[in-house]
């Protein structure tokens, strides 16, 4: 936290209720795509439009991601096995070949290996300092603004409505834990 200027206690609540929620209590370090057909109906309507195509792909993690990240972020077409690779890694979830890759070049990582590298602990702590600087969060933590954080980490962009970040009660709990742990 102290190489990416996380450091204040407002700064520091917001970032570790992040890391918390998005990591699984810290328990790990890349996402986790085991969904039952309804799960990805509900996270991905547009991607599984019907209860057949959903099941087709249910519980399958490698064929879900190469599905839900083809063709955006850098990814190539869902046939290249890009979703996989480029999946949500480290502790934030950083996401697509377009983000892993700026990682690499921001943070002189092997170009390589940089998607092996946020997995491990020390990657995944630093991609998310990482994110979290480049992204700017500190402007939306510094004001309190704990919905502009969540919605840059969560949908990639602040939006207008207030909670609509996925898992934004569980997110918000962790906050409010932090800053009370914290004195903010």
């Amino acid at each position: 936290m102290q190489k990416y200027e996380i450091n204040t206690p407002l700064r520091q609540a917001a970032f570790l209720a992040q890391v918390v929620h998005e990591s699984g209590y810290l328990a790990a370090t890349e996402e986790n795509l085991n969904y039952s057909a309804k799960g990805l109906m509900a996270t991905w309507p547009t991607r599984f439009p019907t209860l057949a195509v959903a099941q087709a792909y249910e519980r399958q993690p490698e064929k879900i991601a190469n599905k839900v990240y083809a063709s955006r972020m850098g990814n190539r077409e869902e046939s290249s096995g890009d979703g996989w690779k480029y999946r949500g890694a480290g502790l934030i979830q950083l996401t697509g070949k377009d983000n892993h890759l700026a990682y690499a070049l921001g943070a002189s990582v092997d170009v390589l290996t940089v998607s092996e590298y946020i997995r491990t602990n020390e990657g995944a702590a630093d991609v998310s300092g990482w994110f979290w600087s480049v992204n700017g969060l500190s402007k939306w933590a510094d004001v309190g603004d704990f919905d502009g954080v969540s919605d840059v980490i969560n949908l990639g962009r602040k939006t207008a409505k207030v909670g609509d970040a996925i898992g934004y009660a569980h997110r918000l709990e962790m906050y409010n834990a932090f800053k009370k742990a914290l004195g903010a």
